[in-house]
C-alpha cells in the first residue's frame, strides 16, 4: 500500500509542478492586442526600436503589439496618456529616460509621477553617446580640444540638442569635469547640427552614437570619445569617457513600464518575455545597428533598484550643473 502512495505520488509530480507553472502565468493573457504609448514621433529612433521590439513580443503573444505615438511636450504628452490608462495589462509605456527621470528636474510641475503613476517592467537598452569633431578641427583628442578651450576661452563651440537635454547635460558634465567652457550651441535637429559641425561653423558635437554613426563611417567628423564606460565593440580605437574620467558612464536607456496597479503576474510575464526577445543574438545586432545595447539580464526588481540609482544619479547631475527647472 505504501509503495502504490509512492509510486503515485511520483508520477504525479510532474503534473503537479506544471500546474504550479501553469497557475503562475497571467490566465488567457494577451486575449487582445497590446499597446505601448511612445513619447516619439513615427519614423524616429526611439520609434523604430519600439517597434522591432513589440514586434518579436507579438511574436511570443500570438497578438499585436501595436506603437501608439503621443509624441510633443517633451514626452509630457506621452507620459500622462500612460499614466491614465488603464492598468489592465493592454497597455504599457515605452519610455526614455528624459521621461522617467529628468523630467522632473527640468520641470516645475509635471501632469504625471514617475515614481508613483508607473512601475518598472523591464530595461530594453542603453544608448551611448559620442563627442566628435569636426574633419577641420585640428585635435587628434578630446584632451587636446580642452587644451585649445583653456587656451582660448570662448573659441570652441559644441553642438548638442540643448543645454537641459541628454547631449547638451553630457557636453556640461565633461566641460565641467575637464575645467572648460565650451559654448553651447543648441539644435533641434540633429542633421542641422552635424551639417554646421561638418561646415567648420561648430568645432564639437555631442549626440546619440545613432545619430553620427554614418558620418564618422564617412570620415566627415572624427570621434573623440564614447560615453560608454568601456570602449564600444564598433568603435575599439575610440576612448571610453571613463578612460579620463574615472568611473564616468553616461548612457540614455529605454525601456517598458506599466501604469501602477498592473497586476504582477503580468509585469512578471513581460519581464521574461522581453528577455527572452533580447537573449537572441539577431535582435541583438540588430538593436545595436538602431543605437541601443541590449540589456540581457533584469529582473523587474533590478529594474527597480536601477531606477532608485538612476533617480539619484540625475540629481546629482542637475544639481552639479546648476540646472533650474522651467
Amino acid at each position: 500500500m505504501q509503495r502504490r502512495t509512492l509510486v503515485r505520488a511520483a508520477a504525479l509530480a510532474p503534473l503537479a509542478a506544471l500546474s504550479a507553472r501553469a497557475f503562475s502565468q497571467p490566465a488567457g493573457w494577451p486575449q487582445r492586442p497590446v499597446k505601448f504609448i511612445l513619447s516619439q514621433p513615427a519614423g524616429s529612433g526611439p520609434d523604430i526600436l519600439a517597434r522591432y521590439v513589440a514586434d518579436q513580443l507579438g511574436r511570443i503573444w500570438n497578438q499585436p503589439v501595436v506603437v501608439d505615438n503621443r509624441p510633443g511636450g517633451q514626452n509630457v504628452i506621452g507620459a500622462q496618456a500612460a499614466a491614465r490608462s488603464a492598468p489592465d495589462g493592454y497597455t504599457f509605456y515605452y519610455a526614455t529616460t528624459a521621461a522617467m527621470v529628468t523630467n522632473v528636474h527640468t520641470f516645475k510641475a509635471l501632469p504625471y509621477d514617475p515614481q508613483k503613476d508607473f512601475v518598472p517592467v523591464r530595461l530594453v537598452g542603453r544608448s551611448p553617446f559620442v563627442i566628435a569633431a569636426a574633419a577641420n578641427f585640428a585635435v587628434k583628442d578630446l584632451a587636446e580640444a580642452f587644451a585649445k578651450a583653456k587656451a582660448a576661452p570662448g573659441t570652441v563651440s559644441i553642438a548638442t540638442e540643448g543645454p537641459k537635454t541628454f547631449s547638451g547635460m553630457l557636453a556640461d558634465s565633461v566641460a565641467h569635469m575637464a575645467g572648460v567652457k565650451l559654448n553651447h550651441v543648441p539644435y533641434t535637429k540633429a542633421t542641422d547640427a552635424l551639417q554646421d559641425v561638418i561646415g567648420g561653423r561648430v568645432q564639437l558635437v555631442c549626440l546619440p552614437d545613432a545619430a553620427l554613426t554614418a558620418y564618422l563611417k564617412s570620415g566627415q567628423i572624427r570621434a573623440l570619445a564614447t560615453s560608454t564606460a568601456q570602449r564600444q565593440a564598433d568603435m575599439p580605437s575610440v576612448p571610453a569617457l571613463a578612460e579620463t574620467f574615472a568611473g564616468f558612464e553616461y548612457t540614455g536607456w529605454n525601456g517598458v513600464f506599466a501604469p501602477a496597479g498592473t497586476p504582477a503576474d503580468i509585469v512578471a510575464r513581460v519581464n521574461r518575455d522581453t528577455e527572452t526577445v533580447l537573449a537572441q543574438a539577431d535582435v541583438g545586432q540588430r538593436m545595436q545597428t538602431l543605437g541601443s545595447l541590449p540589456e540581457r539580464k533584469m529582473s523587474v526588481a533590478e529594474f527597480d533598484t536601477f531606477m532608485r540609482g538612476e533617480r539619484e544619479r540625475w540629481a546629482g547631475v542637475v544639481k552639479t550643473l546648476g540646472i533650474t527647472a522651467d
